[in-house]
């Protein structure tokens, strides 16, 4: 699935991967592959609300589609994570969404070998072992960091024939939230490309620092403070791994994150993704990463049909559509309409005559038509 749909990408379009993790909202003594895991649609930074399910890790690949001003984020591999109690009875090695997200690299790099590609993640991929992993496979990491991050200057060159440890890293350098208050701090006005396909103009800083933790080699990323002069978003500071990147395509890349958040609910509201009743492992490990895979399937049968079948989005009297803002809904009914004109009214251009339908193709009709969302 994933080659199938690189090969779409249009010339000059960056690789681009965004990996996050979902949970599947699931209860049931015979499931057992599942886990007590933090709500994030209904936590808020104040209450905490956690929730029984499955949690799943699916990477995409980022697709700019002819319907669509903003690029869709197609599934093509799905982790399912196994809580560390499960393992732990079982005596299985215990693999955390970072480690999943390194398996992910691994065939990333293994599919598209000598291609720069990109993965972008929120705050909870910003770690060392995964900027690693990007960089031994040839690969990019943007990812969001904390506001108390430490990042730190390159160490000071020694003099020549000093005995000791040479340094791996220099002075700290100061805190986001240091900067945020430091009123003699000296900030770049930029005007990017936003969410919802719209310019905003925000405010930065932007250097070259080392990243460091116990036992690991320092790894120098791209780091970029982010205000805005509204103050109607909270600042949030982001990096790239590759520090050459300059600062308006780590923004604009990093602000394509969305658009696997759009993924989740569509397969939620209109492929049945948290619907399903089965219990049995083997079910369980299949149902979630099919039906994601069905998102992506989907949509390359409409992209592929764009030349030869006319396509025009549904719409109410109460709620003008936009053509060339099509959601999920339009292009799922465009590809059953097609299947359905192609399989039971293909003769109709061929005969004059009246098309009788024996009773198998009448049910089958009259079932999909009242049976489908």
């Amino acid at each position: 699935m994933g080659l199938l749909v690189v090969h779409l990408l249009p010339p000059g379009w960056p690789l681009l991967f965004i990996l996050d993790d979902t949970i599947e909202r699931r209860r049931g003594k015979k499931i057992k592959a599942k886990g007590c895991y933090r709500d994030a649609v209904r936590s808020t930074n104040q209450h905490v609300i956690t929730c029984f399910g499955l949690k799943w890790l699916p990477i995409c690949l980022l697709l700019p589609l002819p319907w669509n001003s903003r690029p869709w984020a197609l599934p093509f591999l799905v982790f399912l994570q196994h809580p560390k109690k499960y393992n732990e009875e079982r005596k299985h090695k215990h693999r955390t969404s970072i480690d999943y997200a390194k398996i992910g690299t691994h065939f990333i790099s293994h599919w598209l070998p000598k291609k720069l590609w990109t993965l972008l993640g929120d705050g909870g991929f910003a770690c060392l072992e995964l900027i690693e992993a990007c960089i031994k496979r040839g690969g990019n990491l943007i990812a969001r960091l904390r506001l108390d991050s430490r990042l730190y200057e390159f160490p000071i060159p020694q003099v020549s024939g000093k005995r000791g440890r040479k340094p791996l890293k220099g002075k700290r350098i100061p805190s986001f939230k240091s900067m945020l208050i430091n009123e003699t701090q000296e900030w770049t006005d930029l005007e990017v490309n936003w969410y919802g396909g719209k310019k905003k103009s925000i405010q930065y800083v932007s250097g070259i620092n080392l990243m460091y933790k116990p036992n690991h080699k320092p790894v120098p990323i791209r780091w970029v403070l982010l205000r805005d002069r509204e103050g109607k978003i909270q600042p949030a500071p982001i990096f790239s791994s590759h520090i050459q990147q300059d600062v308006q395509s780590i923004i604009e890349q990093f602000v394509y994150r969305f658009s696997i958040e759009v993924t989740f609910e569509e397969v939620r509201a209109h492929l049945g993704v948290e619907t399903q009743r089965q219990w049995s492992d083997k079910a369980i490990a299949r149902s979630t990463p099919l039906l994601m895979g069905l998102f992506s399937l989907i949509c390359l049968i409409a992209y592929m049909l764009k030349d030869t079948v006319h396509f025009f989005p549904r719409s109410a009297s109460w709620y003008p559509k936009n053509p060339d803002e099509a959601t999920f809904s339009d292009i799922i009914a465009y590809v059953r309409r097609y299947c359905w004109a192609s399989k039971y009214f293909v003769n109709s251009q061929k005969n004059d005559d009246m098309i009788k339908l024996n009773v198998l193709d009448f049910e089958t009709i009259v079932s999909q038509l009242a049976y489908s969302p």
